[in-house]
């Protein structure tokens, strides 16, 4: 049948109207063939056959390592989500997530949106597996996934060298998504898109067993149940999550908001199960009915909610991973913080727009000191929920932060942040942006958010100013060194164009800008980026939540300036914001709204702003988290390999700038006597400002610089390198002296794991693994979808 489809389409003259008609002729010929598709086939998951090969043990870690590579989160490709058996059943859709739209798109989440794989095809999904007659041959013929793996063995990608210009690796490059009636005239028109797109083709072995399992009609075991243990813990649990008195479902529904997206674990449970915290109509003990609304602060529709523990049942891949324990430890702190407390909650907070659009009148019955320590226990994982949550991509709402900059935090308990009268006085100026602003142009919803920021920001320095009398001095004991215990003090953020990360530590060269957030500061971030951002939204919603981003960034750099000289700042400010918009300018560092005393910190050199990273470096110092420090003792393996890394990251401007955003490098003895050493690049480009409304963000390629981090540090990668020790010199020269910036093919021909190495999966598997061993629970698959080709 293939052999007469594709020489009826050898005839056909390449057409849209004449593809249509082929794909209905393909798609007629597989009915008469294997009967009409039956889009209830997957609704239960077809039960394994005695000694058939399985999905848990053999299937499910070949495709993780094969194809949840480019296939998970909202950015998988043709929204194919491979991380579950239920999101291969789902199938693909045409309709990317990521796209600029004047509406609000339809909601697309696996497990929430549609019960069953007959509801995701209500809703415009198309299958991959076989949904007609159940025979080998059917489901062979009638699967999209076998036929496009099958279209790269029949066409490789070409070993060595680039790929084609045709391929389309960008992120928003538009995806053909074929349905399984136009394969054919998609593998006619791009032979060489066959999957894995753009990579090799899986080895026999790998592709054998697939077509095994496909061709038995892709069955998959039930869930295993809980061992009676971790059942024990999702018990007790869930009774402090549902407790009845006003009281715990306030802070109950503060924690949800917060741990939404969080990868719960017991500790001490070895295997690595996770959970999420989900809203449920239905109380412990019954099965789950979860609550499914846009924003996880919406209105229920139930007059009492109850959170419950749902098993996660996807693979963990990097880029959505945010691991949080739950312990005895957990439940103490949180009952100190919370529960313990004298305040009264005389009623529970509304659903109303104006609250949920506002934490501080949502929850401002909860003690605000307990609520910034809340923060501050497990800072790290909050700012990384607003890196790999919702979004997927560091740049959907964070092209408005530098590359590479310090985060710090404000001290709890001391007077700059008892703020509790304050914020129940100024709450009315904190509401945050939660949907479009329809017709409102850029500069009208700029001006709109700017009057509100502006009265916070002068209250707030009167605020300060009576809060800190003479007696109160402005130097770093007004910092959290994380009560002498935890990292989480002092963080570094890495946002490379399509790519962000977080590591704890002040990580890398001295950077431009820093940070220093204080709780009304890091509770809007959450609930701008985290709480309220809607990834399914329109342009005008998800515009204004980078235009308000534009104040918090501003807010806390303006913070950091503080403990610089007086007059310093307005230099220092003028080198962040070179080019922006004068009234930005004005606003950003302007007499009106900022709290202007003098810092009580002497400095005694030119160069203050290097003076105070090098006192916070030294404040900070017991509780730095060292791992991803080079210079670090033994980093990266000490001796010889330590000091080339060293002189690498002194590397900065032009020779760095044709290096990509994010690069893994191998460094392995051909001998066999030492183990290899993967270190993670970081290229962090110059801008002039990132300011958004100037909408003018000039690169400076001079200002480029280039961070190493001693250990495997990358969700996504750009580019792998392999290098052995008695290259290592050669490498970091051709970086360093300017030669991979002059001839970067050559530099790469030689260094470089490109996409068509026949040993690609070989390193990606390899690297997973070392990945494994530096971060037990923290590791996730690396997305491979960011590729380059060059």
């Amino acid at each position: 049948m293939r052999v007469r489809w594709l020489g009826l389409a050898a005839l056909c003259a390449a057409t849209a109207t004449c593809g249509t008609l082929l794909s209905a002729k393909f798609d007629r010929q597989l009915n008469d063939k294997y009967g009409q598709p039956n889009p209830a086939t997957f609704d239960l998951r077809p039960a394994p056959a005695p000694g058939a090969v399985s999905y848990e043990r053999q299937i499910r870690p070949l495709f993780e390592r094969r194809c949840v590579v480019c296939h998970g989160c909202y950015d998988s490709a043709c929204q194919l989500k491979m991380e579950s058996w239920d999101g291969i059943a789902r199938g693909a859709s045409k309709e990317p997530v990521y796209k600029a739209r004047l509406r609000a798109a339809e909601l697309t989440r696996l497990y929430q949106d549609a019960g069953s794989t007959s509801g995701w095809r209500e809703r415009g999904f198309f299958p991959v597996l076989n949904e007609r007659g159940q025979s080998r041959d059917a489901n062979l013929a009638g699967s999209l996934l076998y036929q496009m793996l099958a279209q790269k063995r029949r066409h490789p990608t070409p070993a060595g060298g680039l790929l084609p210009s045709t391929f389309k690796l960008a992120l928003d490059s538009e995806r053909k998504c074929p349905r399984l009636e136009q394969q054919p005239e998609y593998e006619k028109q791009q032979p060489l898109w066959g999957m894995p797109y753009g990579m090799p083709a899986l080895a026999d072995a790998e592709f054998a067993l697939i077509e095994q399992w496909l061709a038995a009609g892709a069955p998959a075991e039930p869930p295993a149940p809980l061992p009676a243990a971790v059942q024990t813990q999702v018990r007790s649990w869930e009774a402090f999550f549902n407790g009845d008195a006003l009281k715990q479902q306030l802070v109950s529904r503060y924690l949800f908001e917060h741990l939404f997206l969080a990868h719960l674990h017991f500790d001490g449970d070895a295997e690595r199960r996770f959970f999420h915290l989900v809203r449920s109509r239905t109380p412990p003990g019954q099965p789950i009915d979860r609550i499914v609304t846009r924003r996880p602060n919406e209105p229920p529709g139930v007059q009492r909610v109850y959170y419950r523990l749902r098993v996660d049942p996807e693979t963990v891949v990097d880029k959505t991973h945010l691991p949080y324990a739950l312990g005895e430890a957990r439940m103490r702190r949180w009952r100190e913080l919370f529960v313990e407390p004298g305040y009264t909650v005389a009623s529970l907070p509304s659903y109303d727009p104006d609250t949920i659009a506002n934490p501080f009148i949502a929850f401002h019955d909860l003690p605000e000191q307990g609520r910034y320590r809340f923060l501050l226990d497990d800072a790290h994982y909050h700012i990384m929920t607003f890196i790999k949550g919702p979004v997927c991509r560091g740049q959907s709402a964070l092209s408005v932060i530098e590359d590479h900059f310090w985060m710090v935090f404000t001290k709890p308990d001391s007077p700059a942040t008892r703020t509790a009268a304050f914020l129940a006085a100024e709450r009315g100026e904190l509401r945050l942006p939660v949907s479009g602003a329809g017709s409102y142009s850029q500069l009208l919803r700029w001006r709109r958010y700017i009057g509100r920021q502006e009265a916070y920001l002068s209250a707030k320095s009167d605020f300060l100013e009576r809060q800190l009398g003479p007696e109160e001095k402005v130097d770093l004991d007004l910092l959290w060194d994380g009560d002498g215990v935890n990292p989480s003090a002092a963080l570094t953020v890495f946002r490379n164009n399509d790519a962000a990360t977080v590591l704890p530590g002040l990580v890398g060269p001295p950077p431009k800008t820093s940070w220093v957030v204080s709780y009304p500061l890091f509770e809007r971030i959450c609930y701008l980026l985290v709480v309220g951002f809607d990834v399914f939204g329109n342009v005008a919603s998800q515009l204004d939540a980078r235009l308000y981003m534009d104040f918090l960034r501003m807010e806390a750099e303006y913070n950091f300036l503080v403990f610089l000289p007086g007059e310093t700042r307005g230099a220092l400010a003028d080198r962040w914001y070179r080019g922006a918009a004068d009234e930005e300018r004005k606003f950003v560092f302007g007499k009106m709204a900022h709290f202007d005393r003098e810092s009580d910190i002497a400095y005694r050199t030119a160069n203050p702003q290097g003076e105070l990273y090098a006192l916070l470096n030294q404040r900070l110092a017991p509780i730095l988290d060292r791992r991803f420090d080079l210079a670090a003792d033994n980093a990266a393996g000490g001796g010889q390999v330590q000091q080339a890394l060293l002189r690498l990251s002194r590397a900065q401007g032009r020779a760095v700038n044709v290096l990509p955003e994010v690069a893994v490098v191998r460094i392995e003895d051909p001998a066999g006597k030492q183990q290899p050493v993967y270190v993670t690049l970081f290229k962090n480009v110059g801008w002039a400002n990132v300011a958004h409304i100037s909408d003018n963000h000039e690169r400076l390629p001079d200002e480029d610089t280039l961070t190493v981090v001693p250990v495997i540090a990358a969700t996504y990668a750009n580019a792998f390198y392999r290098v052995t020790l008695g290259d290592l010199d050669a490498f970091v020269a051709a970086i360093a002296g300017g030669d991979a910036a002059r001839d970067y093919g050559a530099f790469a021909t030689r260094f470089a794991v490109r996409r068509t190495d026949p040993t690609i999966w070989q390193f990606s598997d390899d690297m997973q693994a070392a990945y494994r061993r530096q971060q037990p629970l923290a590791n996730g698959i690396i997305d491979l979808a960011r590729l380059e080709n060059r």
